[in-house]
C-alpha cells in the first residue's frame, strides 16, 4: 500500500491510555474527598452572613419608611409595605429596589411591630426553619 504524503500511520498517534485516565480520575476523587469537607461548613456560614446583610438592608428600608410615614409598618402590613403602598398617604416607596428578598433558605423573613426586642423584630429562623437552634440552624435576628 502506498503512503499518501501528509498522512500519518496509526502507530505514530499519541494519546492517553485507559489506565492513565483512571489514575487521574482516582487522584481527582481523592483530592475532592480531602477538600470537600473543609468547604461545606463555610457554605452555611456564608448563608448566615448573607441573612445578616439582608436584614441590615431591610432595616434601612424600614427606617426610610418611618421617616416618610412617621411609623414602622404594622405586623398586619408586614414587610410588603416596603414594596407596595399599604394605603398610606405619605408613602414614598418602593423602599427596596429589587423587591422583598427571601432569606438564603428561600423562606420569608419574620417581622413583628411592635417587637418584643425593640420597636420591631426582624429575623430568619435559619436553616432548619424553627425557632432557636445552633450553628447553621441558629436564628438570624435584627436585635443582636
Amino acid at each position: 500500500m502506498k503512503k499518501i504524503p501528509g498522512e500519518q500511520s496509526r502507530s505514530n498517534e499519541k494519546g492517553f491510555t485507559l489506565i492513565e485516565i483512571i489514575v487521574v480520575m482516582v487522584m481527582i476523587v481523592l483530592l475532592a474527598s480531602l477538600v470537600g469537607p473543609k468547604l461545606f461548613p463555610k457554605l452555611g456560614k456564608g448563608k448566615q452572613s448573607a441573612a445578616k446583610a439582608q436584614i441590615s438592608l431591610i432595616e434601612q428600608a424600614l427606617d426610610q419608611f418611618r421617616l416618610d410615614v412617621g411609623r414602622y409598618p404594622t405586623t398586619q402590613e408586614g414587610l410588603n409595605a416596603l414594596v407596595t403602598n399599604p394605603g398610606v398617604s405619605k408613602w414614598e416607596g418602593s423602599y427596596l429596589r429589587k423587591g422583598l428578598p427571601a432569606d438564603p433558605w428561600d423562606r420569608p423573613y419574620q417581622y413583628t411591630c411592635p417587637g418584643s426586642n425593640g420597636e420591631f423584630d426582624l429575623f430568619s429562623y435559619g436553616r432548619d426553619g424553627k425557632p432557636d437552634g445552633e450553628g447553621e440552624d441558629a436564628d438570624v435576628v435584627s436585635w443582636k
